[in-house]
């Protein structure tokens, strides 16, 4: 059964056409605007016309939601092209679920019509220069400020999206001295102004075109209503449910670069002769290509499982957190191994396997590392009591 066959005819219109996107506009320039590092302005342009901003967002506020498993296989498409498109869906779409199941009508209302169209386009800023993975040490503080709001002070570092977003979901702390540390930290909802500055953009190995910045808040202020959902403290909370969102996206992220690759090897093998025959018929690399395709399925399975789950409203966290872990692990094997199918060429930057292979670690790393998956994974078995039937 094709995994296009779990969705409504609605759904499987917008996959393809998502599909049809990415082969018609992005992979002809990928290649060049990739290697000089250019903000794909025209691609995001065509994404806003296409709807793909406001996936998560309902059609009262202007748009047009679909499916968690759609969303998924949307993601996938746009990363099979080049993982950056889809980067720069990742934090606007966990934004617009934060606002959607915690943010305030007003709050809503505010946003979200413009996020469905691409107008407004949001990323959330988590990381510090100095926290890494560990979010309660944060030293980014909001203090309520006489004269009304917030003042903020701080720094995020590894920010996507930082220059040409238009709101950010700021994790800070707005009671440093609570006990435990979680109940202190709340939400902002952050637009550009005065005291928030992209101090610096950060050069990086893929994931080329969309900026990944470090911001800096210098008395910062936010206007009192500005706290996602008007209540102090929740945020920590909030924050941990919108990154199953989040690694879910990662997932699919991951599945569509490593999908790319394997589509890219396998027609290699097909091409590329040595020793009188194709080279796939040489066992060493049919056995390469059977594996990548055998973990890819296996990658793809585990993540729509979690989508599925996610869509029927049950807690997802071991789930995605396992989706992220093993499609992230799976497709860094897999831009290997369609190196080594390549050979010389595979280390060229005329061919694409190179991108994959500087592509693929992102996802290893990003929306909490794949230790932090396991240790998220092990505390929700011992909590669980096991596997669910």
């Amino acid at each position: 059964m094709s995994t296009l066959d779990l969705l409504s005819e609605d759904e499987r219109f917008v996959v393809r056409t998502v599909r049809d996107f990415v082969d018609k506009d992005v992979k002809p320039v990928v290649r060049e605007l990739e290697h000089a590092d250019t903000y794909p302005e025209a691609l995001i342009e065509r994404m806003k016309q296409l709807g793909i901003f406001g996936l998560a967002v309902p059609e009262e506020y202007g748009g047009t939601p679909v499916s968690t498993p759609c969303y998924v296989l949307v993601t996938e498409e746009l990363a099979r092209g080049w993982m950056s498109l889809a980067g720069a869906t990742g934090g606007h779409t966990v934004v617009a679920k934060l606002l959607l199941h915690f943010g305030t009508e007003e709050q809503k209302r505010r946003y979200l019509p413009r996020m469905a169209g691409g107008e407004i386009r949001a990323t959330m800023a988590l990381t510090e220069p100095e926290g890494g993975s560990d979010l309660q040490t944060m030293r980014t503080v909001a203090r309520k400020d006489p004269e009304g709001g917030y003042v903020v002070n701080g720094a995020k570092t590894w920010i996507t999206n930082s220059r040409r977003s238009r709101l950010i979901a700021l994790l800070c702390k707005t009671d440093p001295a609570a006990s435990p540390a979680h109940r202190g930290v709340s939400i902002l909802l952050a637009e550009h102004g005065p005291g928030l500055t992209v101090s610096r953009d950060l050069p990086k190995l893929g994931y080329k075109g969309v900026e990944s910045c470090e911001l800096s808040f210098e008395d910062y202020r936010a206007p009192a209503d500005a706290v996602l959902g008007g209540m102090e403290g929740k945020g920590f909370a909030q924050m941990m449910k919108g990154l199953e969102t989040g690694r879910l996206q990662v997932a699919a992220r991951a599945l569509g670069v490593g999908r790319a690759a394997l589509e890219d090897a396998l027609a290699y093998a097909q091409q590329r002769e040595a020793f009188g025959k194709p080279i796939w018929r040489h066992q060493s690399i049919g056995n390469y290509l059977a594996d990548m395709a055998t973990s890819l399925t296996a990658a793809r399975q585990l993540t729509l499982y979690a989508a599925r789950e996610a869509e029927a409203g049950r807690r997802v966290d071991m789930e995605a957190g396992m989706a992220k872990l093993f499609a992230s692990e799976t497709a860094m094997r897999i831009a290997l191994d369609a190196v080594r199918i390549h050979g010389g060429y595979g280390y060229s930057t005329e061919f694409d396997v190179e991108r994959y292979f500087r592509d693929a670690p992102l996802m290893i790393v990003g929306e909490g590392t794949n230790e932090i998956q396991r240790n998220v994974i092990v505390n929700q078995l011992v909590k669980r009591g096991g596997l669910d039937d």
